[in-house]
């Protein structure tokens, strides 16, 4: 099952543990690591993601599903993804991109109190012992949450409620008189914009999502054809 993990740690060596402890649960197939930062909560609220020798560079967070829980956890000013790099996500971050629902954001905010560190993590995994183990073990707190699907239903369901407004509003335009005609227009106009919008929306997240899945199904291939070349090295 897809999850989005984070580990709340009192010391930024003990992320960086923990992050090599999940590289180590990957390696031996325990699970699958997608994406992983460690973020550290700064005294004004913000979130700033701290750099490693990580060969990806730390702006791709953006626009992902990890770097859209960065942004949710540093609060309305959004995130600094990398503090030397200023690369930032902004408060137009919002739940239905991050997959999560808001509790769960809100139970690690909580908990990620100023000077703590978070180990935030997508990853894989069938059974959550093995990860539970190793972060109790570096006096970690653990909160997962299983990542849900684009919610197609509830924007379709948004947008026929948003159109049957319209219509209506249309066929009073049609009967009302002059005086009443411009602002029935102003309110179709904006009505209308609110669709467009929703629509764009609901466009973009489902691309995402179809990207998404494709990257997920490329790093799964690499890793495989990665552990197979190993394999063969050491039959040689």
């Amino acid at each position: 099952m897809d999850r989005m993990l984070v580990v709340i740690f009192d010391a930024e060596s003990k992320a960086f543990e923990g992050k090599k402890a999940l590289h180590e649960l990957d390696r031996e197939d325990v699970i699958t690591v997608y994406d992983q930062a460690v973020v550290a909560r700064n005294a004004d609220g913000s979130a700033t993601v701290r750099q490693s020798d990580d060969p990806t560079p730390i702006g791709t967070l953006a626009g992902t599903t990890l770097g859209a829980l960065i942004g949710l956890l540093g609060g309305p000013v959004g995130a600094a993804l990398g503090a030397a790099a200023g690369l930032a996500v902004g408060a137009t971050v919002d739940v239905d991109r991050a997959r999560i629902c808001e509790d769960f954001v809100e139970d690690v905010r909580q908990k990620l109190t100023p000077e703590k560190f978070a180990l935030v993590a997508e990853i894989e995994e069938d059974t959550t012992t093995p990860v539970d183990l190793r972060m109790e073990a570096l006096g970690g707190t653990v909160f997962r949450r299983a990542l849900s699907e684009v919610k197609h239903t509830v924007h379709d369901e948004n947008v026929a409620a948003m159109k049957a407004d319209l219509a209506q509003m249309k066929a009073e335009h049609a009967q009302a008189h002059a005086d009443r005609k411009a602002k029935l227009q102003e309110k179709i106009n904006q009505l209308d914009s609110k669709i467009q919008a929703q629509l764009e929306k609901s466009k973009e997240q489902r691309q995402a999502a179809e990207a998404r899945e494709k990257a997920k199904v490329e790093f799964l291939k690499i890793k495989a054809e990665d552990l197979k070349a190993k394999a063969a090295g050491t039959d040689n």
